[in-house]
């Protein structure tokens, strides 16, 4: 028996909607797509973490990314970071020897966990410089004192790891001697007193000698000055008290001594901001006393200042602020210290007759990985809003709430008020029900995916939730979004970025010279200018030093000319239509400073076969492995490689580059190859590279065959010169992956 037609159109109303299978698949393609495209972005932007040991760099916290620096100069006024100075190291490839001194990454390799070092202060015993800090445990959260003891005059820094342990919080770890005693005086507040501990067995062992104060005090230091002690620190005791706008001073005739409090305590007391909270230790130069106040910008400061001190007795104390400058870094947060700092230690280095300064540094600003991350979800949350919206516009997702989810409840009530108020929750409850469902009404099926107008602005919608996600993905998986150095032996470094270009490439140069040299371990950026009128100075907006090197003669051999004015060993060439991150650059650089005999690059190629003939990096890999690299985006040492190039050895080769007007790159992998019979190419995968010559349209290879060809014809010449280049070196061979 058949059911009547009404019966059966009431039936069907009954039953549930299913948009159609299309809709659906339509609405899985798009959170799908938007999955693979986070996915995909996170791994070309994240740094790839966590590396082994030897490629770990820290990462910033709530409370920053703090680290350590030496300066030098011949007064503490004019103090330059160590890099400044051309010191090289012996062992690996530190030239120059590089800020940051020390970071968190050297506490963990000597086996204690850190999220960041800072407060450094110097101690001098002998030809030893030592240096304590305080180190934040990644795991208890706690601020511990750790050391590192230098040899070389700060240019390198040996970890002795942490010294002293408490239960609570240590910092500023203010380090002197006294009657042939050495002493440290630790900030711990937290504990609520000023402590003195003396060393037992120095420097690792430290013994509880007395509590100076049962107040609070912070970034207290202790100086001896006319023939009195003197204890300048920041009182919280008192109610009040601001910790970086008040300073206090003690004086005794022993710094083991009863402390007398001054006359006018607090000698100085204003708004949060001020400079008074000391940022390290006094000094005296030219007979006079200078203090070191932090000026903060926040929960630490953002730089110190410098005071001369003109009255310093029991009953009044006068100082006036006299100028200090330290370059302020221009690569921003791609610096070590590009951020802010807040302390500094200066001492006379009697054996090189020169000042040595410590100052710690911090390449992000405070609580920037939290602020990070709330947006980075905001934006996820934004993007899953939106998704659900694009459902409902193509009618893939029909948002109803069912009324039953207010309907009046049977239980009995045995107050007429309690009754009342269920009906008035009910009714405020379908009322808002049913204003949802009236916006989903208007919202569903609006667009027709199946016309052309329709799927425009899916596309469109998709695009932008696609950017959403990505833009989360960055605030999130990226850290600071600061790119800084990779250690090698726990030492960092410096290249020189070197280019060659013309005038019709000009607009590629200033894009070039802005975006690398913002990259933390580039020195100077050096252009090779092969024809045409150079560009002036103030068209290159850079981060660091531009020096344009004019050429008599327009030839691709200029690209390795000697120049005994590059300043480090490592130079990266680099063509000025190649675009990619400042990790990758910082990545090939940390690879070529455990191999500095080897060409390291980002571009490998194949040359096989007889006669051998150029191949692309796609045929290598399917090949399973490469053994040239093109120096249009590699590191080298230039005293090494420049001098094979211009060697008389190469001299027929450098003609056939003439000939060609091609094939520099593949000459010098040749000579390269020939000096050893190990291997001498490495390659580096980077995240992404954009080659801008294919916008510009100024690629001296635009025929990429007749490119290939022309190299192939390079590959017969020189193999018969400088014998076969046959040797494969294979891709996946490092254990860090980064030739994946």
């Amino acid at each position: 028996m058949s059911s009547s037609p009404r019966l059966a159109t009431a039936a069907q109303r009954r039953r549930p909607h299913h948009p159609p299978p299309s809709s659906v698949a339509y609405l899985c393609a798009t959170i799908a797509l938007l999955a693979l495209v986070a996915a995909a972005f996170s791994r070309a932007i994240a740094p790839r973490f966590p590396h082994p040991p030897a490629t770990r760099r820290c990462r910033p916290d709530a409370e920053g990314s703090w680290s350590a620096g030496v300066f030098l100069g011949d007064s503490p006024f004019t103090l330059k970071p160590i890099e400044h100075w051309g010191i090289s190291n012996d062992e690996g490839a530190a030239w120059p020897v590089a800020n940051p001194a020390v970071t968190c990454a050297d506490v963990v390799e000597a086996g204690f966990p850190s999220s960041f070092v800072a407060n450094p202060f110097l101690f001098l015993q002998g030809d030893a410089i030592y240096m304590f800090f305080e180190t934040k445990n990644s795991i208890t959260s706690q601020g511990d004192i750790a050391a590192a003891v230098s040899k070389d005059a700060g240019a390198t820094w040996q970890q002795l790891g942490v010294v002293l342990d408490e239960e609570w919080h240590l910092s500023y770890p203010y380090v002197f001697s006294y009657n042939d005693m050495i002493y440290m005086m630790p900030e711990s507040s937290k504990h609520g007193d000023l402590r003195l501990y003396r060393a037992l067995d120095f420097p690792l062992t430290w013994k509880l000698e007395k509590v100076l104060m049962d107040k609070p005090l912070v970034d207290s230091v202790i100086i001896n000055f006319q023939g009195s002690y003197w204890l300048i620190g920041s009182d919280l005791s008192s109610y009040g008290a601001k910790q970086n706008g008040e300073l206090s001073i003690w004086y005794s005739s022993s710094p083991l001594a009863p402390w007398n409090p001054h006359r006018h305590n607090p000698i100085r007391s204003v708004d949060n901001r001020s400079s008074f909270r000391n940022g390290g230790r006094p000094f005296i130069y030219d007979g006079n006393l200078y203090r070191i106040g932090k000026h903060s910008g926040g929960v630490s400061g953002h730089s110190v200042r410098i005071f001369r001190v003109e009255i310093l007795t029991a009953n009044e104390y006068k100082e006036v602020e006299v100028p200090f400058v330290i370059d302020k870094p221009l690569k921003d947060q791609n610096a070590w210290n590009g951020a802010r700092s807040h302390h500094l230690d200066v001492q006379w280095l009697q054996s090189s007759q020169l000042w040595i300064g410590v100052m710690d540094g911090d390449r992000v600003p405070s609580r920037d990985s939290v602020h990070r991350l709330t947006i980075g979800y905001m934006l996820y949350g934004v993007t899953l809003v939106l998704v659900l919206l694009l459902g409902g516009l193509i009618g893939a997702i029909k948002c109803m709430l069912p009324l039953r989810w207010c309907a009046p409840q049977n239980e009995k009530r045995d107050h007429f008020f309690h009754a009342k108020q269920q009906f008035f929750l009910q009714y405020k409850l379908s009322s808002l029900i049913s204003s949802l469902n009236k916006l989903g009404s208007l919202v569903g099926g609006r667009i027709n995916y199946r016309t052309w107008k329709g799927r425009v602005y899916v596309a469109v919608l998709i695009l932008f939730l696609a950017f959403l996600t990505c833009l989360g993905t960055h605030y999130i998986y990226d850290g600071s979004g600061a790119e800084g150095p990779y250690p090698v032996k726990g030492r960092y470094s410096q290249f020189t970025l070197l280019t060659m270009t013309y005038d019709a490439r000009l607009w590629n140069l200033k894009m070039f010279v802005e975006h690398y040299s913002k990259c933390a371990s580039v020195r100077e950026i050096v252009v090779v200018w092969n024809k045409g009128q150079p560009p002036v100075q103030n068209e290159l907006k850079s981060a660091v030093p531009v020096r344009v090197r004019v050429e008599d003669k327009n030839t691709l051999n200029n690209r390795f000319n000697i120049d005994k004015e590059i300043r480090t060993r490592a130079v990266m060439e680099l063509d000025d239509d190649i675009m990619m991150p400042c990790d990758d650059l910082e990545r090939g650089f940390k690879v070529w400073r455990e191999h500095p005999d080897r060409i390291v690059g980002f571009y490998p190629r194949l040359a096989e076969g007889t006669p051998l003939e150029y191949r692309n990096e796609r045929y290598a890999r399917q090949q399973g492995g490469y053994n040239m690299i093109l120096t249009g985006a590699a590191f080298m040492d230039h005293g090494l490689a420049f001098k094979r190039y211009w060697s008389k050895k190469a001299e027929v080769g450098r003609k056939t580059v003439d000939s060609f007007f091609n094939c520099e790159d593949v000459l010098l992998n040749f000579l390269f190859a020939n000096a050893s019979s190990m291997g001498t190419v490495e390659y580096v995968k980077p995240a992404w590279a954009i080659d801008m010559s294919k916008f510009s349209g100024v690629a001296i290879s635009r025929n990429t065959q007749a490119h290939y060809h022309v190299r192939s014809k390079c590959l017969a010449q020189f193999s018969e010169i400088y014998g076969n280049l046959t040797a494969k070196m294979f891709f996946s061979s490092r254990g860090d992956d980064w030739d994946v």
